[in-house]
């Protein structure tokens, strides 16, 4: 068994083509939504990735075969693999994994060609497959940088990029691979999986707020966080110096409501992550919640720090969805992101837009400004429908 460490990190988000306009827009509590472009008229707000350079000349070989999410994934991915000095011929390919985390598959492709199909009468695109699969997105970055281990996508709703970050840490912990490319990448702002959303009630008019008295829903945004894992020997062998190591990952299942989480089981994933690691729940100094904008999903979730925590002050707690939307099966790969960065750079990001703390919740939510704090170990939770749990774990080095 080896130590797995953090060689690279890369986004798309909201606001940010790149990492350090990402931290900077974390750090100041600045966010990027805007009135849906699929739902004209609706109210609806949600957080859309605008393209740029990061977008430009990607290798990505039949363009025409690739849905939004494969791209936010190769887009994000390149920019991890630069930061880990990662070149073509550097690693055997047959060493490198690609496992990214997808909630919904090509959902804009989808939607795209049930129009054309039904309401324009017309053949679907001959690309709609592939583009669709939920496999996709994986199967994109390991052709466009060589990838030739163990590739393949995990679905698990909004918890898939902290499941996929889990997969991969075990693949090259276990020596299966050198490297990983993992994370996540989602791509829901079409008019169907918009409208979906809006039916259950729970989509924010005004901005997402967790922890907020005044909260009123959550905003659904698209994005990719990808990072680059490493066994620790092979990246010093390489002159890198790490300075974040993924030490623990818990999953598990609630085997209960389809929509309503428990404590129990959020909190059986952090005790799970807090053991892989072999640390203690006192030796987090940060947690990166999944902290969607919700109250049930607030309450219940700091019911299960406090089963975890115990009776005293929870440790320093932020979402950063707050700045980013909640962009769903790639939340935990932009999360984990974030949590490295706070990590690297003694800085806590704030809850963004919480003017407003919720006082029942008796937690210390980091509001509106970054904090400035060493962060020897920090936890960063994902929680998602069906009951599906995942927590992460990293220790500075």
């Amino acid at each position: 068994m080896s130590a797995v460490v953090v060689s690279g990190l890369g986004v798309a988000a909201p606001g940010a083509l790149d990492v350090e306009t990402f931290w900077a827009n974390l750090t100041a509590g600045r966010s990027a939504f805007a009135p849906a472009r699929a739902l004209p008229g609706s109210g609806v707000i949600c957080g859309e990735v605008e393209e740029g350079e990061a977008f430009a000349d990607l290798p990505i070989p039949v363009p025409a075969a690739c849905d939004r999410n494969a791209v936010l994934a190769v887009a994000a991915a390149r920019q991890a693999l630069t930061e880990a000095g990662l070149v073509p011929g550097s690693v055997a390919p047959e060493r490198v994994a690609v496992v990214l985390g997808n909630g919904g598959g090509g959902l804009t492709s989808l939607d795209t060609q049930y129009e054309r199909l039904f309401v324009e009468t017309k053949r679907p695109h001959p690309f709609s497959i592939v583009r669709a699969m939920g496999s996709s997105s994986a199967s994109w970055v390991s052709i466009a940088f060589g990838a030739r281990g163990p590739c393949f996508v995990v679905a698990s709703a909004c918890a898939s990029a902290t499941h996929a970050i889990g997969v991969a840490a075990g693949l090259v912990r276990g020596g299966l691979v050198d490297v990983a490319i993992t994370g996540g990448t989602e791509a829901p702002l079409s008019r169907g999986t918009l409208m979906a959303w809006n039916a259950m009630k729970i989509m924010s008019r005004t901005g997402c707020r967790p922890f907020s008295r005044d909260r009123d829903g959550l905003v659904v945004s698209e994005g990719a966080g990808v990072l680059v894992l490493e066994r620790e020997a092979h990246a010093r062998a390489r002159g890198l110096r790490p300075e974040v190591a993924l030490a623990g990952f818990g999953s598990g299942a609630d085997a209960g409501d389809i929509v309503a989480p428990t404590a129990e089981g959020m909190a059986r994933a952090m005790r799970a992550a807090l053991e892989d690691a072999g640390l203690s729940p006192a030796e987090i100094a940060y947690v990166n919640a999944h902290g969607t904008g919700t109250r049930a999903n607030d309450l219940t979730e700091v019911r299960a720090m406090r089963a975890v925590f115990g009776a005293g002050a929870l440790p320093p707690t932020s979402s950063t969805k707050g700045a980013t939307g909640h962009a769903l099966g790639a939340a935990g790969g932009l999360e984990a992101v974030a949590t490295v960065l706070a990590m690297r750079r003694g800085l806590a990001p704030p809850t963004a837009h919480l003017n407003d703390p919720d006082t029942e919740l008796d937690i210390d939510a980091i509001p509106l400004t970054a904090r400035a704090m060493p962060i020897p170990a920090a936890m960063s939770n994902s929680f998602a429908f069906g009951g599906l749990n995942a927590s992460l774990v990293l220790r500075r080095i």
